[in-house]
């Protein structure tokens, strides 16, 4: 869904964008408001992103005679859903950078690690490139008591997990961040029963080209190596998910400037974090510039991380949020003339 605030005078155009899915967990925080659905929670945060700039695009429209240029704001669907390659690249390709053209983008994400109230961002790359991986392993089943005359696809899939894991620590630049993890096992049906297969389902993360393209050279030639040697077949699939996320080093000098202004909160420069996001799409095409807002709490309890069944965000720090995304859309769409930025003040929170 998009909407677009025109201001009254000429200026450039900001798009700010908020991710709005869920993920397949099954919700066990005990809050009021808490998914009644079976493995469905928004254990990301992406409810507080679309409150956050739904707050933003009402701080923006109560001041829109003071707006240059123009707003657009895009609530995006399937940033999680790396397996089909998210909900970005859809978006841009269906014209949303465009008509009007969109002059900078920006985005905002909160962040169990860092403290409530606080900003994290830094020039240049900011997230890992991601793919994931899938690892069918064919093996030979019977039974339990005779592995002797079975292959053993559960025990190639624990001596293929280790070897996987050898990637990172001895193949790859120790200095240059980079992951390997298997996250999905799947194989068998009883106790007794040696299975004809295993499903291994995992990803791989590096924050340069160079290391992602060793990795996902690696893991399959490994995959079939180690299945070989034990006397199974193994079928690899790797998919590429999505690129590096690179902030705009000048714009993000800017937007340092700007977050800084906000009373009440503080802002840090952060090393580059091996999670992924399809927001890196738009920073292709458009600069701009991804950030986080801490949302760790321990007197209220928000200490558990993304993506957890318990995971909680402290409410008091949405409308830093707001306040920020509508300090962006003020400063880069121009407000003031004679090329000074606008500042939106404290009557805007």
């Amino acid at each position: 869904m998009v909407g677009v605030l025109e201001g009254r005078r000429p200026g450039k155009v900001v798009a700010l964008r908020a991710d709005m899915d869920a993920l397949p967990v099954s919700e066990r925080t005990g809050l009021k408001f808490a998914s009644r659905t079976e493995g469905v929670m928004h254990a990301c945060g992406h409810d507080g992103h679309v409150a956050m700039l739904i707050g933003a695009a009402r701080i923006l429209a109560n001041h829109r005679s003071e707006l240059r240029g123009g707003v657009k704001f895009l609530f995006q669907p399937a940033e999680e859903a790396a397996e089909i390659g998210g909900g970005a690249k859809p978006m841009i390709e269906a014209g949303v950078l465009d008509a009007p053209r969109v002059d900078y983008v920006f985005g905002l994400h909160v962040y169990a690690n860092y403290p409530s109230g606080s900003f994290a961002l830094r020039e240049g790359p900011l997230m890992a490139a991601s793919s994931t991986f899938r690892i069918r392993i064919i093996g030979r089943g019977g039974h339990g008591s005779a592995p002797q005359q079975t292959v053993d696809p559960v025990f190639v899939a624990a001596q293929l997990i280790s070897a996987l894991q050898g990637i990172r620590s001895r193949m790859l630049d120790p200095i240059s961040p980079s992951v390997v993890s298997v996250c999905s096992v799947h194989s068998g049906t009883r106790n007794n029963i040696i299975p004809d297969e295993a499903v291994l389902e995992g990803t791989t993360r590096a924050v340069d080209e160079p290391t992602r393209k060793k990795v996902t050279s690696l893991v399959p030639r490994i995959s079939k190596s180690v299945c070989s040697t034990f006397g199974a077949k193994c079928e690899v699939e790797m998919r590429g998910a999505y690129p590096v996320t690179v902030n705009d080093p000048p714009v993000t000098r800017s937007v340092f400037r700007e977050l800084r202004s906000i009373p009440e909160t503080a802002t840090r420069e952060v090393p580059p974090l091996l999670i992924a996001e399809d927001f890196s799409y738009f920073l292709q095409r458009r600069p701009g510039t991804y950030y986080f807002l801490g949302t760790r709490n321990e007197k209220k309890g928000c200490t558990y991380p993304n993506h957890s069944s318990r995971f909680t965000i402290d409410e008091d720090v949405l409308k830093y949020g707001s306040a920020s995304l509508a300090q962006l859309a003020f400063h880069f769409s121009g407000l003031r003339p004679g090329g000074e930025q606008g500042k939106l003040g404290s009557a805007g929170v």
